[in-house]
């Protein structure tokens, strides 16, 4: 079994990008990644694509490879809504260590602002909720959001102010990123008095929608070592999946992200007190603090506060969301989700310039797809 490691990566610019469709995002996202590695096209000997709502297509991978005129060895499709890009790299590196492939491709896009109409959007993302139980009644994404919210604030004295934080927090580091969506500074107050969505969630405690591709190359240790950049090495994966419906929760405050990020951590050898900087899906500025604690960052109760300290950000305890996150870098669907991950190696490498951790050796990835329900953590490291 050899070890995996990331050895290209490439996110366009996140926004609003009028000329786009899907497919051309998933290109220039896969053309970058390819020339970051030093690799060519036929170099590429599996590839893993997750979903579009813009162009849905039941084999949207043997759609992008027809497009980009490769014929790899596998070829697959992988859809588990936000924590699709995480599985697709534990999937990658999967087909890595067993021998299967030397460099897998992963490459998502979608142009969610401008290819979709505003009923359209909200169309496509109310499908997320039971059909029989909570469609029906009007239930939607930021609602069913909104309930974690509301047991956080009920159970552990969280409030709005230390919502805020978080989306603050977000917006500063974005700011610092060339490709981000939302760079405008906010504050606290901006945060709070913005337009309600769902109680007790307003419109900046959510991410917005937006264009955009990411793409990873994932390669075998072996490969790796000649190519241009410096690896990111695979030290450890998993997942934990407890429902997909926000009613058949077991809790609304404990999530399979929880058993995830733990056999992450025991793969890689390492302990949440070793990371030196997380990345962690953030739909919402509730995702972020429910998945802080639940991963172990923070106990109950205290990810707010921490927010509110400052502790988020460069500098302190825990740098978090260095691009932005979902909330500001930008969401485009899934390749939302692998910005996370293009954040990572990037400060892994040190090549996160104007917003570098220092001596950065070990990153947590995190993404959740659903209503928190499906989870897939990764631990990177130096290589």
């Amino acid at each position: 079994m050899t070890r995996a490691a990331i050895t290209g990566a490439f996110g366009t610019k996140v926004g609003e990008l009028p000329q786009a469709s899907c497919m051309s995002l998933h290109v220039d996202a896969a053309l970058g990644a390819l020339d970051d590695a030093g690799l060519k096209r036929q170099d590429i000997d599996g590839v893993l694509c997750a979903y579009s709502i813009t162009e849905p297509h039941l084999m949207l991978s043997s759609v992008f490879c027809e497009y980009f005129g490769i014929e790899p060895n596998v070829n697959t499709a992988i859809q588990a809504g936000g924590a699709t890009a995480c599985i697709m790299v534990m999937q990658a590196a999967a087909l890595v260590s067993a021998g299967i492939c030397r460099h897998v491709l992963v490459v998502t896009g979608d142009n969610r602002l401008t290819g979709l109409s505003r009923d359209g959007a909200v169309k496509a993302l109310s499908e997320v909720g039971s059909p029989q139980f909570e469609r029906p009644f009007g239930m939607s994404v930021p609602a069913a959001y909104a309930l974690v919210a509301q047991r956080y604030m009920y159970e552990y004295g969280l409030t709005a102010e230390q919502l805020a934080a978080v989306a603050v927090t977000a917006r500063r580091h974005a700011a610092r990123h060339p490709n981000s969506q939302m760079t405008k500074p906010i504050t606290i107050e901006d945060v709070v008095r913005s337009k309600s969505i769902a109680t007790p969630l307003h419109l900046l405690d959510c991410c917005p929608i937006s264009d955009g591709g990411g793409a990873v190359i994932v390669s075998s240790m072996d490969a790796a070592r000649d190519l241009r950049q410096r690896p990111v090495q695979v030290l450890g994966t998993g997942q934990g999946h407890t429902h997909e419906h926000i009613m058949c929760a077991p809790s609304l405050t404990e999530y399979g992200c929880a058993v995830s990020s733990q056999r992450a951590f025991a793969a890689a050898d390492v302990t949440v007190a070793d990371i030196d900087i997380a990345e962690i899906y953030d739909s919402f500025t509730i995702t972020l603090v429910a998945e802080l604690e639940s991963i172990g960052f923070f106990q109950k109760g205290e990810a707010g506060p921490a927010a509110l300290r400052g502790e988020l950000d460069l500098g302190g305890r825990l740098p978090c969301n260095t691009h932005g996150g979902l909330l500001s870098h930008g969401h485009p669907g899934a390749a939302g989700g692998l910005y996370h991950v293009i954040e990572a190696v990037a400060q892994l490498r040190g090549m996160a310039t104007g917003r570098q951790v220092e001596d950065a050796e070990l990153a947590f990835v995190h993404g959740d797809g659903g209503i928190l329900s499906a989870h897939c953590s990764l631990v990177l490291g130096t290589a």
